[in-house]
């Protein structure tokens, strides 16, 4: 399994922004071969937010950030003047839930 994980920076307060950009991008990670599942996370105050997402193998996520990260870009550029960091990494180990 591997985990894509995007990280980006926006003004403080802007949660809802965030949480929009996720929602946008839910159906083209959801449609996209071997997705497992996504968590958006960020600390509002500081204006930092990412997206950790799994895929059951490497092609699969190198294939969704081909076809979803200059989308990603596109939509953060009006937002931010950073582009987003963006990794692909192996999942070495998975803790069960309790």
């Amino acid at each position: 399994m591997y985990a894509w994980l995007t990280i980006f920076t926006l003004e403080p307060g802007m949660r809802s922004t965030a949480e929009k950009l996720c929602d946008q991008f839910a159906p083209v990670l959801q449609e996209s071969k071997g997705f497992k599942g996504a968590t958006l996370f960020g600390d509002e105050a500081a204006g930092k937010y990412g997206g950790l997402s799994l895929w059951e193998s490497k092609e699969d996520a190198e294939a969704a950030l081909a076809k979803a990260g200059p989308k990603l870009e596109e939509a953060l550029s009006s937002i931010t003047q950073r582009a987003p960091g963006r990794r692909i990494f192996e999942v070495l180990k998975e803790l069960p839930s309790a």
